[in-house]
This record gives structure tokens, sequence and C-alpha cells, in this order.
């Protein structure tokens, strides 16, 4: 399996042959590391350059006029930071780094160019923010009707299979370092609530979040209570190899 996230996350929407994965690594030459916290954009922000994850977490937010976070996005190893989002004159959101993280940027004129490049990286691209649009309509159906602890264990089946695919979870586990500040404010519940719902989670033996790893003792179950249906995910059409 190829190290490059980038290769390994667009490998599952196209198959890419040799030129176009050369292309994509050629693409990831500029790559900074940078600790947690450290914001990538800033809403007002020009939308120049391109960032893309290669390590860690990410997570795209917006700041409230009272000063209260939503968190939008959480954003993976080979997660673009909005690839269209350079055709607009200012980022509307922030999106900072949750965890030490390693970052390829990729100017707007370069990203313009691999997006037109070949028919399968330009269907990979595509594909990609699909995904992203599904990822964001079925967060907007959890916050407007699902009940905190559907919201809760959809959330942890949604992150874990988003790191199978990219070839990150083995064994019904994976690494989870969000705390559970961070997952009240992607779930518009408080951190309390979080923790009792996290607790009643491990009671009934379904799943457990600790020490920034997610453990799922009974994926059945913890799917039943999520109504949890991964369609929208898009599976990866082949492991990349």
């Amino acid at each position: 399996m190829t190290s490059n996230a980038l290769i390994r996350h667009l490998s599952g929407y196209s198959d890419l042959g040799n030129a176009e994965t050369t292309l994509l690594a050629a693409a990831c030459k500029n790559v900074r590391e940078f600790p947690a916290g450290h914001h990538l954009i800033r809403e007002g922000d020009d939308p120049d350059p391109v960032f893309v994850i290669l390590d860690g977490w990410a997570c795209g937010y917006k700041i409230l006029p009272d000063g209260g976070r939503q968190i939008i996005s959480f954003l993976l190893p080979g997660d673009f930071c909005d690839i269209h989002i350079a055709i607009l004159q200012a980022i509307d959101h922030s999106i900072m780094t949750l965890t030490k993280a390693s970052v390829a940027s990729l100017p707007r004129a370069e990203m313009e160019v691999l997006i037109q490049a070949m028919p399968n990286l330009t269907q990979a691209f595509w594909w990609s923010q699909l995904v992203d649009q599904s990822i964001l309509r079925s967060w907007i159906a959890s916050m407007g009707r699902r009940k905190s602890v559907e919201r809760v264990a959809h959330l942890m089946c949604e992150l874990y299979i988003r790191m199978r695919n990219i070839g990150l979870a083995s064994d019904d586990e994976c690494k989870m370092p969000l705390t559970q500040l961070v997952l009240a404010d992607a779930l518009g519940l408080t951190p309390v609530h979080v923790n009792r719902v996290l607790r009643e989670l491990k009671r009934a033996e379904v799943m457990e979040l600790s020490q920034g790893s997610l453990k799922i003792i009974n994926s059945s179950k913890l799917a039943e209570i999520a109504g949890f249906d991964g369609n929208y995910l898009h599976e990866r059409i082949r492991p990349y190899g």
C-alpha cells in the first residue's frame, strides 16, 4: 500500500494508473508539519493554496456570534480542505489541525491543472467532492432529527468506515483523537452529555472510546443504535495495493 494518503484516498474513487499516481505524488512536494491547534485557514482568508492532509486530523468550523463553535467537518489523511473553494474571493469557514499533522499545499493553478489532467483523476476529484457533500447531508440529518445517542453512534460508525477506507483501521479499531469537547462541538451537544452517551454505549458493550482510540465491540448493534446506512460514504471501488 502506498504511503501517500492522497493517492490512497482518490484510488477509492477511480482506477488510477502509474501516470496519475505520479502526478499526485509530485503535487504533494510542498509539505509542512504543523502542531495541533494550528490554523491552516481562517474565515475571510484568500482561498489559495489548497491544503491536503497527508497525516493527522483537522476540522472545519464556524464561530457563532455568541462565541460558540460548530464543527462542520472532520478532515482525515487524504482529504482536501475544499478543492473548489478557490473560485471564491474569501474562505467562509476556518480549518484547524486537531493533532500534529503533515499538510501539503497546492497552488490554485496547479490544482486546476491536476483536476483537468486525466479523465480518471477528474472522476476521482469529483467523486471525492460528492462524498463530502453526502457526509454534510448526513450531518444535517443528525443535527435535525437524530437523538443524542444516535448522533454519537452514527458519527463513530462514519469515522470508522472513513478510516477503514484509507487503510487506517483494523480489527474493529482505529485512532480517534477527538476530545469530548470536540465531539460536543461537532454534534451540537454539551461535553457532559457526550460523556454520558459514551458511557452508555460502553455499558451496552457496543463501542469504547478511550486514549485516542475507538474500539467497536459489536458493530451490528452499534449500527442499529445509530440507524446507520453507510451507502452515503460510497465505499472503495477496490483496495489500493
